[in-house]
């Protein structure tokens, strides 16, 4: 809840400017409504034990020490705090040997971008609807040399922080702000938007945040639910996409690749396209709610439960002139 850090730390590089709006935007934020829990998930992070971990390994996952580094009832202690904070998205983690295996293998999707994607080393990194934070760690193991995510969620806010508690890295951080949250800060050298952009109302002017975000010759990754089809084809779902109430659009590659040009970006491409499987998304003790498998229509797993094309991910790398 105490944001000094960051604004110490940005005072300090190109992300200065930001200052001049977002220490009101978090006070506000810390006056907000919260969630009726969230008063229980900060003393549950207080609870957590302080640890010094023997090692620690951004690059080939997110993991935080071993087993061996603390005792069996610190061990159980952290499962227990831990699974207090259920449901666990995105990951998984490894803390001191406790596996938090999430419902979605987030490490799936960095496998695939990471080959396409410019290297980070020494970059400052922004990812818009970080979630809980996974990619941000990778973004780090990776060699960039600042990383900032953003989403409103207060659970992945309270998630990121539990796993910070162990890694102590100071260069992530998460806020918990939306996308129009932010000012046009043309201070990032890569934009990382991964399983936004179809919750959006408006995708072209979602489009235009993203870029604003960017400096010069600056990246842009964006990952999004496609449809098959021609620069025309846009799927605008009824009321519920896969049981999901917020979806806006889905756009063919060739629209999308369409739409990135209209907003001006140049060097665009498909990197990937991947249609989302019961070994990337799927239930586990870490969540309590549903998944893909109740999605999808029980006859037919190509279809969702409303008849619309299975979930089909799609990504797309370009740059800012």
């Amino acid at each position: 809840m105490n944001f000094n850090q960051f604004y110490q730390q940005i005072a300090q590089n190109r992300l200065a400017p930001w200052l001049n709006t977002l220490p009101a935007q978090l006070t506000l934020w810390q006056q907000q409504e919260l969630h009726g829990e969230f008063a229980q998930w900060q003393k549950t992070l207080d609870a957590l034990p302080k640890t010094t971990p023997s090692h620690i390994d951004l690059e080939n996952g997110v993991i935080v020490g071993q087993q061996e580094d603390i005792n069996s009832g610190e061990f159980k202690r952290i499962e227990n705090l831990l699974k207090k904070f259920k449901p666990w998205r995105k990951g998984p983690y490894h803390v001191h040997g406790l596996h938090i295996d999430t419902e979605w293998r987030s490490d799936f999707k960095w496998d695939r971008l990471l080959p396409h994607i410019s290297d980070l080393s020494n970059k400052y990194v922004l990812d818009i609807g970080c979630g809980s934070g996974y990619h941000l760690w990778r973004m780090r193991g990776a060699g960039a040399k600042f990383v900032v995510g953003i989403d409103p969620t207060q659970l992945f806010f309270t998630q990121f922080n539990a796993i910070q508690h162990f890694i102590k890295d100071p260069a992530v951080n998460l806020l918990p702000l939306g996308v129009e949250d932010l000012p046009e800060l043309a201070a990032f050298d890569t934009v990382f938007a991964m399983g936004v952009l179809y919750h959006r109302r408006s995708p072209i002017d979602f489009i235009y945040q993203l870029k604003s975000q960017l400096v010069k010759g600056g990246e842009l990754v964006l990952e999004t639910l496609v449809v098959d089809g021609d620069v025309n084809t846009v799927l605008v779902p009824g009321e519920r996409y896969a049981k999901m109430r917020n979806v806006w659009f889905l756009p063919s590659c060739q629209a999308m690749c369409a739409w990135l040009e209209r907003c001006g970006f140049i060097n665009i491409r498909v990197v990937d396209t991947d249609i989302t499987s019961f070994e990337e998304q799927r239930k586990t003790e870490w969540i309590d709610t549903e998944s893909l498998q109740d999605f999808l229509d029980p006859n037919d797993t190509s279809k969702t439960i409303e008849g619309y094309p299975a979930p089909k991910r799609a990504i797309f790398i370009a740059n800012t002139k």
